[in-house]
């Protein structure tokens, strides 16, 4: 049998650009697929982007590695930071969550994160690190991002909630020579023909999906 990601994104997404291209309504409609995966699928798709994430060169020769706490459908990295912990045992490899920041608005920063963290419930309902100063991990000091996507093309254009938090706190490092791989991560069904782009929009350098690991060449 076809895996449900599969046959969702076939079903789903021609008829969703061929009829509603607008970022807003296109926005709503990737939401509502990822949403109705069935929580069973939701598991997979966790176990199989954590496996996916770690045989990519990016991420294991990464020492600090930024990720998320699933919201809203999207795609669960716990166990892929378990793995990370696991592997933190035999070297210096750390994993961190945005936070809001609380001077910038509209703004992300970083905080280390690991199972014994201190937790509070931010106004998006979203869980992140109690701000400590001393756990703040500069966003160009991390090797990988790993960013939530609502939508994605296969020419590494991404779509967010948007909110702009990403492209605010990421606009300001892209002039860097060295900078953090960007890498967008999203279900199969998340996946359209040609996203509409706006100028501010920051592209990733990879997608993973449960299927799928696309890569780009980035300057």
């Amino acid at each position: 049998m076809e895996p449900l990601e599969a046959c969702c994104m076939k079903r789903n997404t021609s008829q969703i650009m061929s009829k509603k291209t607008s970022r807003v309504t296109l926005r709503k409609a990737l939401r509502a697929l990822r949403n109705e995966l069935p929580e069973s699928e939701q598991q997979h798709a966790a176990f199989a982007v954590r496996d996916n994430l770690l045989s990519l060169p990016d991420i294991t020769n990464a020492s600090s590695i930024a990720c998320y706490l699933p919201n809203d459908g999207e795609v669960d990295l716990r166990p892929f930071m378990h793995a990370c912990w696991k592997l933190n045992n035999a070297s210096a490899l750390h994993t961190s969550l945005p936070v809001l920041h609380p001077v910038c608005k509209g703004h992300l920063l970083f905080l280390r994160y690991t199972e014994k963290t201190p937790m509070r419930v931010n106004k998006y309902n979203i869980e992140e690190p109690i701000l400590a100063c001393s756990d703040v991990i500069p966003t160009f000091h991390h090797q990988v991002i790993l960013m939530p996507l609502v939508g994605f093309d296969a020419s590494g254009n991404r779509l967010g909630m948007g909110g702009g938090y990403y492209d605010r706190t990421l606009a300001s490092i892209q002039a860097q020579i060295i900078k953090p791989k960007l890498i967008g991560i999203a279900h199969d069904c998340q996946q359209v023909d040609q996203l509409p782009v706006q100028h501010w929009d920051i592209p990733v350098n990879a997608i993973v999906t449960p299927t799928q690991q696309l890569s780009f060449n980035r300057t």
